[in-house]
């Protein structure tokens, strides 16, 4: 065992990179334009005392997810895997019965942030979150924060399924959009069914200019909002190297939560995840 509460990064990425594929990696972003993959962010992990993590789906395919949940095979440190299928397809439930029996797949995520404000509400997506919880799998929401607004509604729909609010909803760091954001956030946050991740802020901020006290407003509003036992600490990895390193990035919500019980800390910094998911992970991954 490694002597603390068992530390769960909730949200990174792995990629074989190739620009056909991911064209959202801008000229603004070369640092991403290489391969990610498992031994790297081990490295990483390991420096920064993090033992698990969850994988998620940075591309529209079931070729991707298949890939992620190999990797979960290879890589017992991945303790999860967050991936795509077509929910608005309808033949999801076929597909879901075929994904669903591989014990890493904990989640489903869509790419809601690139899409319509209405899309949410659309009867063929709606259709396919629906079929979730029969195969037990969570549903990540991916939004900027001028669509929380309509991932409440869309949440509303749902009372029986998990699902979880990932970058806190991206609000606009760098252009001072706490107020707006505060108000949505805190609604969602209303719906005892929604946990959310304390990840992706570093990119929302000023990449080349963030300090930890612009983000702590943030911080401290999703834990006033969902509490520690909602919360969960995620890297947003390798995204987050174009604004700081991984243990930097890492280190902003281990600070932040210092002054919290040990209890609340181990919630936020693994509790969380692990409960969350159902994740197996027990200790140390090698």
């Amino acid at each position: 065992m490694n002597g603390h509460p068992l530390r769960i990064d909730s949200h990174q990425h792995f990629w074989r990179y190739d620009a056909r594929e991911y064209g959202w990696i801008d000229e603004t972003m070369p640092p991403l334009r290489r391969d990610f993959l498992p031994g790297e962010l081990k490295r990483e992990m390991d420096a920064a005392g993090i033992d698990a993590s969850v994988a998620v789906q940075a591309r529209s395919t079931l070729e991707e997810t298949r890939w992620l949940l190999a990797l979960a095979d290879a890589h017992p440190f991945i303790a999860g895997v967050v991936g795509w299928v077509d929910l608005q397809s309808p033949g999801v439930e076929a597909e879901l019965e075929r994904m669903a029996g591989h014990p890493r797949l904990v989640g489903v995520r869509h790419i809601v942030q690139a899409e319509p404000d209405d899309f949410l509400s659309r009867p063929a997506f709606r259709r396919g979150v629906a079929a979730l919880s029969r195969f037990d799998l969570a549903y990540d929401i991916l939004v900027y924060a001028r669509q929380l607004h309509a991932a409440a509604d869309f949440v509303a729909a749902f009372p029986r399924q998990r699902f979880v609010l990932d970058h806190l909803g991206k609000p606009d760091i760098r252009g001072d959009g706490f107020a707006s954001w505060k108000n949505e956030f805190t609604a969602l946050a209303r719906f005892p069914n929604v946990c959310c991740k304390l990840s992706g802020l570093v990119t929302e901020a000023r990449w080349d200019s963030w300090t930890p006290s612009q983000l702590r407003p943030y911080i401290d509003s999703a834990l006033e909002c969902y509490g520690p036992e909602r919360l969960m600490i995620g890297s947003d990895w390798p995204v987050c190297t174009v604004a700081g390193s991984y243990q930097r990035t890492m280190g902003v919500v281990i600070d932040a939560v210092g002054a919290l019980s040990a209890v609340e800390r181990a919630e936020i910094l693994g509790g969380a995840a692990q409960r969350f998911w159902n994740l197996s992970v027990t200790e140390r991954a090698t």
